[in-house]
């Protein structure tokens, strides 16, 4: 199983939209998948239609011990799609683990039992804090949103520090698969810009597909659904769809040279 955080300790970015729509994609396309909610708001977890009364077992009560990898799996309406729900629980989770063994690596460990997907995505939370870190020491890869506003590279920069950081300390096999750029809105000069800037600043490592601002991709939340469920026709799923064959052809690559 390959792991991939999605991760950007800036909110707002469209992390939550994208580890949702990439995760559901990527079940279409015939990926065993499993999505960790790993973000105390759960926003993931009710955008793939799982209620808070339906979270018995959350990523909380895998990480302090209470509940066992398998407990915790819910099954999404979505073939192929398995989550890790989060509740609000999870917010005390970075005080408790504080004094904890190894606490980067709890999450490393309990998906360790992980034997029946191709790919897990880790939706992370905000920051940079310990539940960030645990989501990098468990992954193979980190896939990073960016949103196209002005201070993006700035918020970049210290994400990209904190990659090193995890590198050298807990996980050296930790490498970037791809940046890709959200809510760009071609009308916007700013956003063709900044867009420029961030292509010009990492090359290869932006992917080509961009996830443009759309109203259909803000409205599927509220229903319980992914976009590419609630509109497989909008242009917000069809950019997911095709993020996810690019995605693909990267993961190949990287088996392929190693």
């Amino acid at each position: 199983m390959i792991t991939i955080a999605i991760a950007n300790q800036k909110g707002g970015v469209g992390k939550t939209t994208t580890a949702v729509n990439i995760a559901t994609a990527m079940a279409a396309a015939g990926w065993r998948t499993l999505l960790i909610d790993l973000d105390p708001q759960g926003n993931a977890s009710t955008g793939l239609g799982c209620a808070v009364s339906q979270r018995e077992a959350s990523t909380y009560d895998l990480l302090v011990g209470e509940a066992s990898f398998e407990d915790c799996l819910f099954g999404t309406q979505i073939p192929n799609l398995d989550l890790i729900p989060a509740t609000v629980d999870l917010s005390g989770a970075e005080i408790e683990l504080v004094g904890a063994q190894d606490r980067t690596d709890i999450l490393a460990k309990a998906l360790a039992e992980a034997k029946q997907h191709d790919i897990c995505f880790i939706d992370c939370p905000p920051s940079l804090g310990l539940l960030t870190l645990n989501a990098l020491s468990a992954a193979d890869r980190l896939l990073v949103p960016l949103q196209c506003e002005f201070f993006a590279l700035e918020g970049l920069s210290q994400l990209l520090q904190t990659v090193e950081q995890v590198k050298r300390r807990f996980n050296p096999r930790l490498a970037i698969v791809g940046v890709v750029l959200t809510m760009f809105d071609r009308r916007n000069r700013l956003t063709e810009q900044v867009a420029e800037d961030v292509r010009e600043c990492l090359g290869e490592l932006v992917f080509k597909t961009v996830i443009p601002r759309n109203v259909r991709l803000s409205e599927a939340p509220s229903h319980g659904m992914p976009a590419l469920v609630y509109d497989h026709q909008c242009v917000g799923s069809r950019a997911y769809i095709a993020l996810a064959g690019e995605l693909i052809g990267r993961i190949s690559e990287a088996r392929a040279g190693a």
